[in-house]
């Protein structure tokens, strides 16, 4: 029997439930199973596009829910669709890039396509921040926009992503949202849409409501969930903008920092 007060543990990826290495230690698995147990739920919410979370997902065992492309898709992992989804104009998103261009001088490009078979396309001289993750290099920026897609992932050479992020908001307005989910990786999204969008779509689906929902995360990416959720917990390695908003700061993704939290929560060993 649930003895908290939460029906639904929501949790980002990158920085957050993985490991530096892409894997999740046997004491977080431990901890999501006794929610399980406990008759709560596991959401995942991340960045990454549908995709490039199959293996992940299969990994912890989940053949339900989880929202994808920064709130931009709720992917049905055991039938292995989306559920919903939107995607960012093409048209938009160049004129978004060229306005940062502008501002900025040039930006380094990739793109997340629509669909669970979406690629992640990379122009030239845009490095991957996450090398585990696969990437078809085009030849010109304009073949990234060959297909739909879900956001626009941007690099600069001289600038921090802090300050890259803070000039795209800048002048990009209303042509999408801009965010920051992890070193190296600033993106732009449709406009309006948050992982919270996706975690209320998710959530209602689920039947649970946001005071019965706990939040894990590391990243300003992760604001709006804190928002939307009953608490939000920051990891020991989040970036200050997000434990600024946070109930509480755990330990690092490194020191099972989910782990400790759910185990005070649920009960542990």
């Amino acid at each position: 029997m649930n003895r908290t007060a939460y029906s639904l543990v929501a949790t980002d990826l990158d920085g957050t439930l993985l490991r530096g290495d892409d894997t999740v230690s046997e004491r977080s698995l431990a901890a999501l199973a006794r929610v399980a147990e406990a008759g709560a739920r596991h959401l995942v919410v991340t960045g990454r596009p549908a995709p490039r979370v199959r293996s992940l997902l299969t990994g912890l065992g989940c053949t339900g829910l989880a929202v994808c492309g920064q709130g931009a898709q709720v992917y049905d992992a055991g039938a292995d669709r989306l559920l919903w989804s939107v995607t960012l104009d093409r048209e938009l998103a160049e004129t978004a890039l060229g306005k940062i261009e502008a501002e900025v001088g040039e930006v380094y490009a990739a793109v997340d396509q629509d669909g669970v078979d979406g690629l992640t396309l990379i122009e030239p001289g845009y490095v991957m921040p996450h090398p585990t993750l696969p990437a078809v290099r085009v030849g010109r920026r304009d073949e990234l926009w060959s297909a739909p897609i879900s956001k626009v992932l941007l690099r600069h050479s001289g600038l921090s992503d802090d300050e890259l992020a803070a000039a795209a908001r800048s002048v990009v307005g209303s042509l999408a949202t801009v965010t920051m989910s992890g070193p190296g990786t600033v993106e732009l999204q449709p406009c309006g849409i948050t992982k919270a969008t996706g975690l209320a779509l998710a959530a209602e689906r689920l039947g649970v409501s946001p005071r019965g929902t706990i939040a894990f995360g590391d990243m300003p990416n992760d604001i709006p969930m804190f928002h939307w959720a009953a608490r939000g917990v920051a990891m020991a390695n989040a970036h200050r903008e997000l434990k600024a908003v946070a109930d509480e700061v755990t330990l690092s993704n490194e020191d099972d920092g989910i782990a400790v939290v759910l185990e005070r929560l649920f009960g542990g060993d």
